[in-house]
């Protein structure tokens, strides 16, 4: 079962990584650890200046996956544009739960966050940590947009904000 897992991903392929976001796979590399021989992913994300090893028979369970479709590429763009849904919880749980929704890789989780944090200027000042999460949230949506349109962060950016300012137009 693993081996069918394995070939899932290939060097040179976009991916998204939970934790991280959309990253490119570099190489395939063989790799020893504790006597045991591992397959590792080596990926690489060019942003943050990092790279990350995912042995290959763990990197489905972990949540890596393939980029978006344009579908649900669309879909998240439809999910911006929704009315905010903001709970009346403490702010404490709900930044946990945004939190889970970046980290958790679901594209459509992510712009459910973007659209629930996104303000406009004549609404109240966004607290540090709110900025915080809406920026990478924002960010991580950016990403996966330019990667899956195959251009760039700048046209994916505007189109997202384009899509943030139709809504508040409507």
């Amino acid at each position: 079962m693993t081996i069918s897992k394995k070939l899932d991903f290939r060097p040179n392929e976009y991916v998204v990584y939970p934790a991280h976001g959309v990253g490119q796979i570099t190489s395939v590399e063989k790799q020893e650890v504790a006597g045991l021989e591992l397959e590792l992913f080596v990926i690489s994300f060019e942003k943050d200046k990092m790279t990350l090893r995912v042995p290959t028979n763990k990197a489905t369970e972990i949540g890596m996956r393939a980029l978006s479709s344009p579908d649900v590429i669309s879909q998240a763009m439809r999910t911006l544009k929704g009315k905010a849904k903001v709970k009346r919880a403490m702010w404490s749980r709900r930044a946990q739960e945004y939190e889970q929704k970046i980290n958790s890789g679901d594209l459509i989780a992510i712009a459910e966050v973007v659209r629930d944090l996104h303000r406009t200027d004549d609404q109240r000042e966004q607290s540090y940590s709110e900025r915080q999460l809406y920026e990478a949230a924002l960010e991580r949506l950016t990403r996966e947009v330019a990667a899956v349109s195959g251009g760039d962060e700048i046209a994916a950016a505007k189109e997202v904000g384009d899509v943030l300012s139709s809504r508040i137009a409507a």
